[in-house]
C-alpha cells in the first residue's frame, strides 16, 4: 500500500501551499502520520505528525509556519505551509504508522511512505 502526496509546487518565499496525503485502498492509519523532506544533498527529515488524539508534533525549523491536520475520518492529512522559505525547498513525504508510535518524529516508526511532492520556494 503506497501513500499518496500531493499540493507541491513553486512558490514565491513568504508564499503558502498546502500539502495532501491520502492512502491508496485504506483510511490513513490513525495511529500516526508525518511529513518529512529531503532537500538536495541532505539527509531525510522530520517536519511534522499528527497522532491519535490530535497530538501534533513540528520540527523547529517549521514550528508556528507549518500546521498538520487530519479529516474527521482520515481520509487526508494535510500539510499547510505558510511563510515559505527558500530552504524549504525538497521533496515532501508523508509516511504513516500502522501501530503507536514511541517516537513520532523518529522516521523508523512509519511503515508506509509516500512518492513524495516537490515543493520548490524561489527567492
Amino acid at each position: 500500500v503506497q501513500l499518496q502526496a500531493s499540493g507541491g509546487g513553486l512558490v514565491q518565499t513568504g508564499g503558502s501551499l498546502r500539502l495532501s496525503c491520502a492512502a491508496s485502498g485504506r483510511l490513513l492509519s490513525n495511529y500516526a502520520v508525518a511529513w518529512f523532506r529531503q532537500a538536495p544533498g541532505k539527509e531525510r527529515e522530520f517536519v511534522a505528525a499528527i497522532r491519535w488524539g490530535d497530538n501534533t508534533y513540528y520540527s523547529d525549523s517549521v514550528k508556528g509556519r507549518f500546521t498538520i491536520s487530519r479529516d474527521n475520518a482520515w481520509n487526508t492529512v494535510y500539510l499547510q505551509m505558510n511563510s515559505l522559505k527558500p530552504d524549504d525547498t525538497a521533496v515532501y513525504y508523508c509516511a504513516d504508522s500502522s501501530s503507536p508510535p514511541v517516537r513520532a518524529t523518529d522516521q523508523a516508526e512509519y511503515n508506509d511512505w509516500g512518492q513524495g511532492t516537490l515543493v520548490t520556494v524561489s527567492s
